[in-house]
């Protein structure tokens, strides 16, 4: 060490006590930092999982303007006014005919990983005298499963049992308590048109989405074609994951110079959860700022106290021949040291409160635990900002400490 530097030391523990509330205040503060920054991420990701659990980042399906049936030929004659009352808008095609067709053009996209075709269509299910409107979807258990990781979310029943018989249908478990059914009991399914049909639970489903759990129920899309009287490759939705799904705007563009139908990225219709996310992570940032530039208003005080306790030690520096850059670069040593020794225990301190809060009883969906995220990012951006704030702490009075005159100061 340089003079400088030795100075410094001396200054630094001389006073064990303040040093230790130093220390911890920039311990604390970057803890706290980690902290926030791992759970809001893990609030974040598991809220887009969740909503993902029955939202595809991609959709595609028929959304054709509505065209009006003309009653009657126009005349030629534009002098000839005709009056219609009550008119009726016909919707020519609906649905998605060729669903296959659309999948295996798709399906040559790289940023695509899984797709799925669905058809939808609102029902009423019947248990005795119980009824409830639920929204039945007829898919393909694979590709679902690919898509939704829809397995994984089934608390009874396997998702392949839908494939192996015509007559099986999963419930989502709110749905299921509604009407009153468990696994093995009978339901009817009856359809806009009339028509009923007997179907076996064979499965429960819980995502963690309330709306999905009491709404959803799920049969092969090959039985609900046969329901619905539709052909072998109708579907009304066709549902597209990717690698990324923040690029879903992008992608959906690329895609809809490959089919006619309507071609909606998940932030067209969902543009609250994208604003949800990017606010709390706002949230986090602020909190964990403010509690670091708290921790650097404290490591400032500390300095400042120093300077002022040292006043006449400085002036006798000073005059023995040490100018203004050597007594900025003793306090801004003292300053940094701090830094350095908060931000590294505070870093492990973090990761310990990160790995508590991670072990913490909390079920929901497929959750077993409170939950975070483990980024380097978090970690690195931690220490960065703690050895910033404390470093702007320690300049403000190691500048001040090298304007003292010493002679004002020995005169007294």
């Amino acid at each position: 060490m340089n003079i400088n530097q030795k100075i410094a030391s001396v200054l630094l523990t001389s006073r064990l006590r303040q040093l230790m509330v130093a220390v911890l205040s920039v311990t604390f503060g970057i803890s706290m930092y980690v902290f926030m920054n791992s759970f809001m991420a893990g609030v974040n990701n598991q809220q887009t999982e969740i909503t993902f659990t029955s939202m595809a980042h991609i959709k595609i399906y028929n959304d054709l303007s509505d065209e009006v049936k003309p009653i009657m030929p126009v005349p030629a004659d534009t002098h000839t006014v005709i009056m219609v009352n009550n008119a009726r808008n016909i919707r020519y095609t609906e649905g998605i005919k060729n669903a296959d067709g659309i999948k295996e053009q798709l399906s040559t996209h790289d940023e695509i990983t899984g797709i799925t075709a669905q058809l939808n269509q609102n029902v009423f299910l019947r248990n005795g005298v119980s009824k409830i409107s639920a929204m039945l979807s007829g898919v393909e258990t694979i590709s679902e499963d690919q898509v939704f990781k829809t397995s994984e979310y089934l608390v009874e029943g396997d998702l392949q049992d839908l494939d192996k018989r015509s007559d099986g249908i999963i419930l989502g478990i709110s749905l299921a308590k509604g009407i009153g059914v468990h696994t093995g009991d009978n339901v009817a399914v009856i359809t806009s048109d009339g028509i009923s049909k007997s179907f076996k639970v064979v499965g429960l489903l819980e995502t963690g989405a309330s709306a999905a759990d009491k709404t959803k129920a799920i049969v092969s899309i090959q039985t609900a074609r046969q329901l619905f009287s539709k052909n072998k490759s109708y579907a009304t939705e066709i549902l597209v994951n990717i690698k990324d799904y923040a690029l879903a705007q992008k992608i959906a563009g690329q895609l809809s110079s490959l089919t006619r139908y309507k071609v909606e990225p998940w932030q067209e219709g969902n543009s609250q959860l994208d604003s949800a996310n990017v606010l709390r992570d706002i949230i986090a940032i602020a909190v964990s700022l403010t509690i670091l530039i708290v921790a650097g208003f404290g490591i400032y005080n500390i300095m400042n106290m120093t300077v002022n306790e040292k006043i006449k030690e400085i002036a006798i520096l000073k005059a023995m021949g040490f100018n203004g850059k050597d007594v900025i670069e003793i306090f801004l040593t003292q300053s940094v040291v701090i830094g350095l020794m908060g931000g590294l225990t505070g870093l492990v301190l973090g990761r310990i409160i990160v790995s508590i809060v991670d072990n913490i009883p909390f079920k929901i969906a497929t959750l077993t635990t409170l939950p975070v995220e483990y980024r380097t990012s978090d970690y690195l951006m931690a220490f960065c900002f703690g050895i910033i704030i404390t470093f702007l702490a320690g300049y403000l009075p190691a500048r001040k400490a090298s304007k003292i005159d010493p002679v004002d100061i020995l005169r007294g």
